[in-house]
């Protein structure tokens, strides 16, 4: 059966003024979905589905993750419905990575974190990125490199410092996501990270970092002392 019809124009201008006098923290996660939801579908109680997708998806953050068409799917809602879940996950990762580029990246850790679980720890399949940084350890470039299966990625050694070179970067910091969750890094992780230093070492590019992200938390390489 699906979602009834209402006129909820009541109950989403007291949404509207919580979040306006309280901020963010004011909406409950499936509040904030639901005020999302609708924006495309004013004349639908997008309570429920809210919820429903949210239980459905594992959490707040899983959801704002999922691909559109999956969203779309699971909730039998619009195309511009799930755009709205999306446009809002783009907004968030935009503003955590703006923080990122305003400053030198090591001297920006926690930022970097908050930007990096944001933008990956809920991927259902395994992604890479390279932050490619410069001799003051600015960012140059946020690159995806590869998407694999959801336990998964080609990373390419050779691409990598290929892509270094391209942008006149002398530094990098790897990153990668484990769908399942579990931080911890894989034999054939640090043995990756110990070629990509060993390739760059030659050329004078630094491989500051190897962070393996996961719905559990992060691991750093560099802070295990395995690189």
């Amino acid at each position: 059966m699906g979602e009834r019809s209402i006129d909820g124009s009541g109950h989403r201008a007291r949404l509207r003024r919580r979040l306006f006098e309280g901020g963010a923290d004011a909406l409950l996660d499936h509040e904030l979905v639901e005020y999302l939801l609708a924006l495309a579908l004013p004349r639908r109680d997008t309570k429920p589905l809210a919820k429903r997708l949210i239980e459905d998806f594992g959490g707040f953050g899983a959801l704002l993750s999922a691909d559109a068409e999956a969203i779309a799917r699971i909730g039998d809602v619009s195309e511009g419905a799930a755009a709205a879940i999306k446009i809002a996950q783009a907004s968030a990762l935009r503003l955590l990575e703006s923080r990122v580029k305003e400053r030198p990246v090591l001297g920006s850790w926690q930022a970097l974190l908050d930007y990096l679980h944001a933008d990956m720890a809920h991927n259902p399949v395994e992604r890479v990125r390279v932050l490619f940084l410069n001799s003051k350890n600015m960012l140059i470039r946020n690159e995806p490199m590869s998407e694999g299966s959801v336990d998964e990625a080609a990373v390419y050694v050779r691409e990598i410092i290929r892509r270094a070179l391209d942008y006149h970067a002398t530094a990098l910091i790897l990153v990668h996501n484990h769908p399942s969750g579990d931080p911890q890094p894989s034999s054939q992780d640090i043995r990756l990270t110990r070629d990509i230093v060993e390739a760059g070492r030659h050329l004078k590019i630094a491989v500051h970092d190897h962070i393996i992200i996961g719905a559990k938390g992060h691991k750093s390489l560099r802070a295990m002392g395995l690189i």
